[in-house]
């Protein structure tokens, strides 16, 4: 570039700069010029990915209504962005606004992040002039505590307990201030009406039955706020386009964890992959009746089989885009239908292989020693994730304390989700040894299963552990180096696996968490999250090693546009 043109340009952004904060002179241009660089530097932490898939094999009528989908699906962005901050919008139409370049920085950044908060930055605000990041999120009124809920609460009848507990209720002041619970389809009515209407439209251009079937039913959720029908429905779907979209997890819920976020998942299913995993669903009684816990906790007969469904994801939003992007999930959370139709587990292929491309092999290069590189392996990435997502159905889910029947989920509250994915994680490593030790996995994954999960983890915690799927992996990290299952040279900076002892650890934490929750015991929960979610020195320096290293994927979704 030329002189001449550098200067304009740095005087243009010194003026920039002035206007948006308002304080004149050197400081405010040196000021600009490092929120600018650090900005980019948060952005390039997010490797840019194309998602797509193969449509040639859809019908006419079922491209035309990938379309309407896709169009649904794009109204939950905003929709989750007002359940996670009442500001969101009017902030983001203040970015929209500024076309500086520092502007456009700050837009793409909050785009990432579906708010003003780095989520790989323990929700550090990026923005000047914004709140902390409200645990309460949008779901509850601001200033309200959770002596103040806990009170109102143990005054309400049963029915009124279970609105205010409810998944698909946020909580409100009425006009004397008290709190009452509102629906979400009278609190998000503006975008899930229209959503329902693309759904509908979409449901009488799909030839397909099953999906004609949870197109109209999740339509009619919408509008009804009753979500049980078309759960049922989406247990049933079986298609070739794979749609998940609704109300699901809890994460955003800081205070209890009870509040659903709403995401949307597009995507075509592969069917060849598909059938190889197929396998796994008939030995989940085997390894529930097998599982590392008093009998009495195990569940003498699961739900119905639990369909695995392997898919290329083409869109995504609400929070489903939101911060890290999510490789495969187990849904639905109704204990009603898990136990009525078990649940299902979806594999999002191209994100995993983007995932393990772009961020698993650079950090293991770094981080492991060089001897165990060779024990890398997709297959084992890959397979360890489904197992974590059957895990999910295993194991304590409605529980009985005192001689009342509740849930683990109530009972752990804010620390149920980090509870959870660890049991998940730990579980589904038990669940492969075991069918590797049967006969039924190969046995070339005992090989590559622990050094593939310990490169693995330092990619989670690399998220925050201020999110649930991090925390839960620091803390599997600590207790498994405590075993000595992880072993840390301190003259290379690198780590390694001890196979036998990592066997031998897996199922203990195992027996632990899966303990945690058949007791509903939220100090035990809350002391082995105190005691190991931390991380450690050893950790910290080898994070430091990974500045130049994407922490994840930013998708870019042609089919959408």
């Amino acid at each position: 570039m030329h002189t001449l043109n550098r200067v304009m340009v740095f005087l243009t952004l010194t003026a920039l700069v002035v206007n948006a904060f308002g304080s004149p002179g050197r400081r405010a241009a040196q000021t600009g010029s490092a929120e600018a660089t650090s900005l980019n530097k948060k952005i390039r932490r997010f490797a840019p990915t194309v998602m797509t898939a193969n449509t040639t094999r859809l019908s006419p009528n079922d491209r035309k209504a990938l379309q309407k989908i896709i169009a649904a699906a794009k109204l939950y962005d905003q929709l989750y962005r007002r359940q996670i901050w009442s500001g969101n919008e009017a902030l983001l139409k203040k970015l929209q606004a500024d076309s500086a370049p520092l502007g456009r920085l700050r837009l793409h950044y909050f785009k990432i992040n579906q708010g003003p908060w780095s989520q790989l930055d323990d929700n550090e605000r990026f923005i000047e002039g914004v709140p902390p990041r409200p645990p309460q999120a949008n779901f509850y009124p601001e200033d309200m505590t959770k002596d103040e809920f806990n009170s109102w609460l143990s005054s309400l009848s049963e029915s009124d307990k279970s609105r205010a507990t409810s998944y698909f209720y946020v909580i409100r002041r009425d006009a004397s201030r008290k709190l009452k619970p509102v629906s979400y389809s009278e609190e998000y009515e503006e975008y899930l009406k229209p959503a329902a209407q693309l759904l509908n439209e979409a449901g009488r251009l799909t030839t397909n039955q099953t999906l004609k079937n949870f197109l109209f039913k999740r339509a009619v959720a919408f509008n009804t706020n009753d979500y049980y029908d078309s759960d049922v429905a989406w247990m049933d779907l079986d298609s070739p386009i794979e749609l998940t979209m609704g109300p699901y997890e809890t994460y955003q819920d800081e205070l209890f964890g009870y509040k659903a976020a709403f995401e949307a998942y597009v995507t075509l299913r592969d069917d060849a992959e598909s059938a190889k995993l197929k396998k796994f669903s008939g030995y989940l009684q085997e390894l529930e009746d097998n599982l590392p816990i008093d009998p009495k906790y195990r569940n003498p007969k699961l739900g119905a089989a639990s369909p695995i469904r392997v898919v290329n994801e083409v869109f995504s939003s609400g929070e489903g885009n939101s911060g890290v992007q999510t490789a495969a999930f187990n849904l639905p959370n109704d204990e009603r239908v898990v136990k009525e139709k078990g649940s299902k587990r979806i594999m999002l292929k191209n994100v995993q292989d983007a995932k393990f491309n772009k961020t698993l092999i650079p950090i293991s290069r770094v981080v492991l020693e060089p001897a165990q590189l060779r024990n890398l392996s997709f297959e084992a990435f890959f397979t360890h994730i489904l197992t974590h997502e059957l895990m999910h159905g295993l194991g304590p889910h409605n529980i009985n304390l005192s001689g009342e029947q509740t849930t683990v989920r109530k009972q752990l509250k804010e620390l149920y989700s980090a509870i959870e994915e660890a049991k998940a994680d730990v579980t589904g490593l038990w669940a492969l040894q075991y069918l590797i030790d049967k006969g039924v996995v190969d046995n070339t994954m005992q090989g590559t299963l622990y050094t593939t999960y310990l490169a693995s983890m330092f990619r989670s915690v690399r998220f925050g552990i201020g999110e649930a799927h991090g925390r839960g992996v620091a803390m599997q990290f600590n207790y498994f180096t405590d075993e000595g299952a992880v072993r840390y040279d301190e003259k290379t900076g690198r780590f390694s696996v001890d196979q036998a002892k990592f066997k031998a650890a897996v199922r203990k934490l195992t027996h632990e968490l899966l303990t945690i929750e058949a007791e509903g015991s939220y100090d035990k929960a809350r002391a082995i999250l105190v005691k190991y979610a931390v991380i450690r020195l050893p950790m910290k320096n080898a994070f430091d090693k990974l500045q130049d290293v994407p922490v994840d994927i930013e998708p870019v979704f042609p089919l959408a546009k």
